[in-house]
């Protein structure tokens, strides 16, 4: 659901999007990386970052009870091939396997998907969604570099903040939005307070009004 809800809001802005990885399972997805491209994408996008709280009659539930289920986002800015990240043979393990999927000719019938092991950071990247594996650890070192950047970026600002005095109200990887199917409908951010009954809008992709509450808030703070 969330998956669908930001491909329609790069439809709506005339952004590109593209599937790199996705990993199913009986339930649905359970994860997936998406790259998109258009002006400031990663400054209206970087706010969506955090988990993500649903509410509403279970599907898979015969008894139709309501259940809640989270799911978290992550957002990185591609880094520019200007940046320097120094990335030695020792500090990952590369591994090759053959790319899942629903079946038929699109199916890899080689081993072409690249997972990357960064050792120091434990952060994991793969891609399976390109032609070839030499084009799928092409775009898994830059997701790699992507995260990197991002994860020393927050090394440098959590230690700028050990001797602040005021402390932040959200933190990383905290329930920043609820989306409420029953018994009522709403869609609220627990940051901005911004909410909005018309919660079919906002799965289709209208989340402008939530993004710019987020950037004004933020700007704020």
């Amino acid at each position: 659901m969330l998956m669908r809800m930001y491909l329609r809001w790069t439809e709506r802005h005339g952004f590109k999007s593209e599937i790199l990885d996705m990993e199913e399972n009986e339930g649905g997805i359970k994860s997936v990386t998406i790259k998109v491209d258009g002006p400031y994408a990663f400054g209206y996008l970087k706010g969506e970052a955090g988990v993500h709280r649903l509410v509403r009659i279970s599907p898979f539930d015969a008894q139709k009870r309501r259940h809640t289920s989270f799911s978290s986002v992550y957002c990185s800015a591609e880094v520019d091939d200007n940046i320097e990240i120094d990335i030695k043979p020792e500090d990952y393990r590369l591994d090759t396997y053959r790319a899942g999927g629903a079946g038929g000719q699109h199916v890899n019938k080689t081993d072409s998907a690249v997972r990357i092991t960064h050792y120091a950071t434990g952060i994991v990247v793969q891609c399976q969604n390109e032609r070839s594996q030499l084009m799928n650890k092409e775009m898994a070192f830059k997701m790699l570099r992507s995260k990197l950047y991002e994860y020393y970026q927050r090394e440098r600002e959590k230690e700028k903040e050990k001797n602040a005095i005021a402390k932040k109200d959200i933190a990383w990887g905290s329930q920043i939005r609820s989306y409420v199917f029953q018994p009522y409908t709403l869609v609220k951010d627990h940051r901005t307070n911004y909410s909005t009954g018309n919660i079919q809008a906002v799965m289709d992709g209208d989340i402008d009004d939530f993004i710019e509450s987020y950037l004004h808030w933020q700007k704020e703070e």
